[in-house]
């Protein structure tokens, strides 16, 4: 019996156009020809592979001369009346010109004499010259049938010759179906579970399909289980998808290492994984749209999991993953340590901030800039949405929020906000030195300073570290004497109106008098030297040499912009850029060396880069 054995895919292929799966518009078109008599002298049959094209090729053959049923398919071609050839082994000008003598010879019996030509696309091009006058004036008995998956590579001038039938790729109920039918039909004992997972790697093929089967009855015999079959064809299992997804969900890297190394031991490829992770997420995505869950091609009871699961994500966040997971299948080839790859591919997953609470965080920075800051009420929304732990404000000076002792208490600064639009008055204390500050002074002990975007980089970030260019000059080791706070005439801001950097440009120098009198020296030297560039409405741009007078300026604009209120009577916003070195230094930096830049010139950036874990997209 072992020596008569024949592959499922030969001894199930089609004998007639019923028992083709899936080509219905192709049979049905085939047998009205046959049946109205008005049958062409050239088809050609074009699509993937495994799908019937060279079995539909035969199956028409057959019934255009009434071949018996006991003729098998493959025996087709020792007949007198069907010849069949195999254009990638005869490509040449005389393998043409021999078929041309064979076409005129009429058929021995039947009315037709039929040349099935498969994978046609292989002729030469001077094959295909040689063929043409036969192919457009051929004998009256003779039809010729091409079979080709890749159709773009005929000439025109031969695809203008032939009746073209696009064979289509088969679902995987379909397949699945067929595999359940031959199953019943040989005795073997296989789950839903088993036959979906040999139809979705069969990838659209009924054929690849079949020669699965036979792999996993010789592993499995007669009864298929589906833990036994993930052994057999090396596939990665639901169970190990879920569970990644799982590990993701609860944020348990843990859990993902030790399935990550689990993988691994089983021998599992890391590519072929990350494609089953994609389509495992893009299902998941699909499972968020219930109306759309027949797009999931899977059981009932891995669809009723993926609505489970996808529940923990939404819609941007699983396309983040599905982006991050594309990307590494296209750096998996490239890196030398794959498995260090792959760990840092879940970590990067597991620790990914939810769109959730960046909407969040991002819906109250705005309300910020908007309506001004207020310290106390920035720290408590914070901590109510969950987006900090503790509440970094200072109940009043020399007080600070918990239980800490009570210490010095340091003269307040306050600065005029952005938001205020009447009544505005600069109020400036000089603040006590650094060095005579108490050494134990936690960070809620600090200066508070009413600004929009200064408090809300020091509540996420911490103090920054030129915050002492702020601080007045010493004077033989002594610091000087307080002087009275200077008010500030009140100016109606909506009667003041910039037409361009010009107006600038003339209050510059008052400008200047007032920096000298109000700003520390080195602060006042790199106001003085900075260029005037443009004004977009209230917002200056100014240019500096250096990236460390950049983070000075941006450090202290809402005291510039004060001083600039005082001096032309509305408040102006300082925009700093660096053009000290604008040659071919940038194009030579790498993208990851660039984004760098831009973080240090941009202090919100960086806020989101060490908040989020931000990463630069490569495309």
């Amino acid at each position: 019996m072992a020596n008569n054995y024949r592959a499922l895919t030969r001894t199930y292929r089609p004998q007639t156009f019923e028992d083709v799966v899936s080509q219905e518009h192709v049979s049905s078109t085939l047998k009205n020809a046959i049946k109205q008599n008005r049958l062409s002298h050239a088809y050609m049959f074009c699509g993937p592979r495994g799908v019937g094209k060279t079995t539909m090729a035969r199956v028409l053959a057959r019934a255009i001369n009434n071949i018996d049923d006991t003729v098998d398919g493959e025996s087709l071609s020792q007949t007198l009346n069907v010849v069949e050839i195999d254009a990638a082994s005869n490509n040449k000008v005389e393998d043409v010109h021999h078929l041309r003598e064979i076409v005129r010879v009429p058929p021995q019996s039947g009315r037709y004499k039929i040349f099935i030509i498969d994978e046609v696309h292989m002729l030469s091009k001077q094959a295909f010259n040689a063929l043409l006058k036969t192919l457009e004036e051929p004998p009256p008995h003779a039809i010729f049938i091409f079979a080709t998956t890749e159709p773009h590579k005929v000439l025109p001038t031969i695809l203008s010759r032939v009746q073209r039938f696009d064979f289509k790729r088969i679902s995987v109920d379909e397949i699945t179906s067929r595999l359940r039918e031959i199953c019943g039909k040989e005795g073997i004992t296989i789950d839903e579970e088993s036959l979906h997972t040999i139809a979705r790697k069969a990838d659209g093929a009924l054929r690849d399909a079949l020669g699965l089967m036979d792999q996993a009855i010789a592993f499995c015999g007669m009864n298929i289980q589906y833990s036994e079959l993930t052994q057999a064809l090396n596939v990665v299992g639901n169970e190990e998808l879920f569970e990644f997804t799982k590990a993701v969900a609860n944020r348990d890297s843990k859990s993902g290492l030790l399935l990550i190394d689990r993988l691994l031991k089983e021998g599992i490829d890391i590519q072929e994984f990350l494609v089953s992770l994609t389509l495992h997420i893009r299902n998941l995505y699909v499972a968020l749209q219930a109306d759309n869950m027949h797009l999931v091609e899977a059981t009932d009871e891995t669809r009723q999991r993926y609505k489970d699961i996808a529940g923990h994500f939404s819609e941007d966040d699983l396309m983040r993953m599905l982006h991050l997971v594309s990307e590494a299948q296209l750096n998996m080839r490239e890196v030398q340590q794959p498995r260090v790859y792959f760990e840092i591919l879940m970590l990067k997953l597991v620790h990914m901030s939810r769109v959730k609470q960046l909407g969040e965080l991002l819906s109250v920075m705005d309300d910020l800039k908007k309506k001004g800051i207020d310290p106390e009420g920035v720290s408590v929304t914070f901590k109510e949405r969950g987006l900090i732990k503790e509440s970094f404000r200072a109940t009043e000076p020399g007080r600070v929020s918990g239980n800490e002792p009570e210490e010095k208490p340091v003269p307040e600064v306050k600065q005029i906000s952005n938001s205020a639009a009447k009544d505005v008055q600069a109020e400036e204390t000089p603040v006590k030195p650094v060095s005579e500050e108490p050494k134990n002074r936690s960070l809620p002990n600090r200066v508070e300073e009413n600004t929009d975007e200064d408090d809300l980089s020091e509540l996420l970030m911490g103090k920054p570290f030129l915050r002492s260019i702020h601080q007045p000059h010493r004077s033989n080791g002594k610091a000087p004497a307080e002087t009275p706070v200077q008010k500030t005439p009140e100016v109606e801001i909506s009667s003041v109106k910039l037409n361009g950097i010009e107006d600038i440009e003339e209050k510059w120098d008052q400008f200047l008098d007032l920096a000298n009198q109000h700003l520390s020296q080195t602060l006042f030297i790199i106001i003085k030297d900075v260029r005037l560039k443009d004004l977009k409405g209230t917002e200056l741009i100014i240019s500096v040499n250096t990236p460390f007078a950049v983070t000075a300026v941006e450090e202290h604009k809402m005291q510039l912009s004060s001083l600039m209120k005082q001096t032309i009577g509305v408040h102006i916003r300082f925009k700093c850029v660096c053009e000290r070195q604008k040659v071919n230094t940038e194009e030579s930096l790498s993208p990851y060396d660039r984004f760098k830049q831009l973080q240090k010139k941009d202090t919100h950036l960086k806020t989101i880069v060490e908040l989020f874990g931000a990463e630069l997209e490569y495309t």
